[in-house]
């Protein structure tokens, strides 16, 4: 069940943890192999969430969305998602999320059954029902179409190395097309198409091609870029010069009120060695940097950005890891109860791996004098 939860939180931030969310999460194995302290888990007095209440579906709060999801494990019907959907303009990014994760949720319902004994024996089957129903009913909805696109790639990435891997995302690129015919200004179909073209390993020159078309529609979607990044990084098909290279162009280019500034954090965050045998790594120039820019974004763009949650978890990791404890309890206060996003999502147990470094904010954050009732003050 474990593996399951993984992939529905991996499907609340697609884009980014689509593919790698399959690969071994090298930091994570290195600290546990180092050895965290063993800390309690810190509920009392500070105010958070259980771990056995977090929310590994979601990197924040979205009552619409989650009302949503009740009724359709309520009552298996796809009208509820349809109605989300409609409501949340195809420019604003809580549509994409708002898709990643009702994508994630038709294929952790099919991936339950699939791994169930009983329904193998002829029990009722129910998992991803709503989602065919939604497409053989409402064949020109934009959001099914592109629901069913983000599907078709979560299906895919079950298993990478299988026969049908290729063919299952080809047949997500055509879904994409029909989206993009039935919502032209949408950058949503090319952004899901932006995780196609990657596992389908394209030319450089076409996945450029492609990220115009994203770029022409949406120029400061932070989700988009973080779709995109990965392709130029050097595990896909460039290098690290080439991924941070995107990330500083884009951050450097950004109007004020973006999130654009905080690439950078996820572009090193990539790039991290497989074994760190630097003192200080996560004091170093480049991370100092990094992490000041993502502090600089989250202090300029809205409160109540939708990609927030997003930059202030991966931040928690690296503020955790630079020793930082104050600054990682203040994004801790801001994002405690919802655990779906990087760095996260790439264990086994999101909950867990949440909690293992809120546990160590907390006891660096008490070593250095604090307390939780005394609040957040400098070190």
């Amino acid at each position: 069940m474990d593996a399951l939860l993984v992939l529905f939180a991996a499907a609340a931030f697609g884009g980014v943890v689509l593919l790698p969310w399959l690969r071994r999460r090298r930091a994570a194995q290195q600290f546990r192999l180092q050895g965290p302290p063993q800390v309690s888990d810190p509920v009392a007095g500070y105010g958070f969430v259980p771990l056995d209440a977090l929310d590994v579906r979601l990197p924040g709060p979205d009552e619409e969305l989650e009302h949503a999801l009740a009724e359709i494990r309520r009552t298996h019907d796809w009208r509820p998602a349809a109605a989300l959907l409609r409501a949340t303009p195809e420019d604003d990014e809580r549509r994409w999320q708002r898709v990643q994760t009702l994508a994630g949720a038709a294929a952790f319902d099919l991936a339950r059954e699939q791994d169930d004994p009983d329904a193998a024996s002829g029990a009722p089957r129910s998992g991803g029902v709503w989602l065919r129903r939604w497409r053989l009913e409402a064949p020109k909805d934009a959001g099914g179409a592109q629901t069913h696109a983000q599907f078709l790639v979560l299906q895919a990435l079950r298993d990478p190395g299988s026969e049908d891997f290729r063919m299952i995302l080809e047949e997500a690129r055509t879904v994409c097309g029909e989206a993009a015919l039935l919502a032209p200004g949408s950058p949503v179909p090319y952004v899901i198409e932006l995780a196609v073209a990657r596992g389908l390993h394209d030319r450089p020159a076409d996945y450029a091609e492609l990220w115009e078309k994203v770029a022409r529609r949406a120029p400061h979607h932070m989700g988009a870029h973080l779709a995109a990044l990965p392709y130029w990084s050097q595990k896909w098909h460039g290098s690290r010069e080439e991924a941070e290279a995107f990330a500083e162009r884009a951050a450097s280019g950004a109007p004020t009120g973006t999130l654009l500034p905080a690439l950078p954090l996820f572009a090193v965050y990539e790039h991290l060695p497989e074994a760190n045998m630097v003192r200080g790594l996560y004091r170093s120039a480049v991370i100092e940097r990094a992490i000041e820019g993502a502090h600089y974004a989250l202090r300029e763009a809205p409160a109540d950005h939708p990609m927030a949650p997003h930059v202030r978890h991966l931040l928690i990791w690296f503020l955790v890891r630079a020793e930082r404890y104050g600054e990682a309890l203040e994004q801790l206060r801001e994002v405690d109860g919802h655990v779906g996003a990087v760095p996260w999502s790439y264990g086994h147990s999101p909950a867990a791996e949440y909690a293992a470094y809120r546990a160590l904010a907390v006891a660096g954050w008490e070593r250095s004098g604090g307390t939780a009732t005394g609040g957040i003050r400098p070190e």
